[in-house]
């Protein structure tokens, strides 16, 4: 692809809203071939930028397809207003994908979102955790189908760690209790405009349809390992203090002088169901 069609309108990258534009063509076309968009689909883009992403994915859309984006920067909006005015398969919505209720979305449309983006890393974390509670908010509803997006490595990182792993923690339980985590492909600074500080990642989410693994209460679940993971090298005799005693964890046949690290997400359901 050639590269100067995704930069023909100047912008100043904001700090505040950790804006780092993608301008790699290679990158932008690897992304596409990973999303792989189909007749019919409901796409969701977060924080579509100066379309370096949005316009090759609308080049690609099926008439019957929808690509909703979510942008929160008014200028970049109003750009992208007058840009796809005359394409009624793009609908530009102004606002933080950290409030926004992407369930809304779902009700407009035959079939599940397919979320993706370059998501600023001053709030991927908080908005995983939101997305992940939308599609999970409504089992029955499939609010969401799966989810493609570009993050600091050490967050996907994070995400697809397994139990025993020093990046294994919070965010790889709750991700991985949701859904299937895919790493896909590493994206250097160089493909940014400004470059970042670090190393970027892709990666496919793809929530399941039916939970391989249940809690009674998810949100037990999330207070459990936030608890747990809060001082890291605490035992869980300690680092759960208040929330379940050493014989009630010996009970369920768990070690309560055990890392929190070394727990699987079943211990972890397990404990939060005898919490409930």
């Amino acid at each position: 692809m050639n590269e100067s069609n995704y930069n023909a309108v100047s912008h100043t990258a904001r700090k505040r809203f950790g804006q780092n534009f993608l301008q790699d063509g290679l990158v932008i076309d690897n992304i596409l071939r990973a999303i792989v968009p189909k007749s019919g689909d409901q796409l969701v883009e977060i924080g579509p930028g100066q379309a370096a992403l949005t316009q090759p994915m609308v080049d690609q859309l099926a008439d019957n397809s929808s690509l909703n984006l979510l942008e929160i920067d008014r200028d970049l909006a109003a750009q992208l207003e007058l840009q796809f005015a005359n394409d009624q398969r793009v609908n530009i919505h102004l606002g933080d994908a950290l409030d926004f209720d992407f369930s809304s979305l779902r009700q407009q449309a035959e079939k599940p979102l397919r979320v993706f983006g370059n998501l600023p890393y001053n709030i991927s974390t908080p908005l995983i955790f939101h997305l992940l509670q939308q599609a999970a908010a409504e089992p029955q509803a499939d609010v969401i189908s799966d989810m493609h997006f570009m993050l600091q490595r050490e967050v996907v990182d994070r995400m697809a760690a397994p139990p025993g792993s020093k990046t294994y923690g919070r965010l790889s339980i709750m991700t991985q209790y949701y859904c299937e985590v895919e790493p896909l492909f590493d994206v250097p600074p160089e493909a940014f405009s400004p470059k970042p500080k670090v190393m970027s990642a892709i990666v496919r989410l793809l929530p399941y349809k039916t939970l391989p693994l249940q809690a009674d209460q998810p949100q037990m679940l999330d207070k459990v390992v936030r608890a747990a993971f809060a001082q890291r090298r605490k035992t869980l005799r300690n680092g759960l203090k208040g929330l379940i005693s050493a014989d009630q964890l010996e009970a369920l046949n768990v070690d309560p002088t055990a890392r929190a690290e070394t727990l699987d997400i079943a211990t972890f359901v397990k404990i939060a169901n005898a919490l409930k």
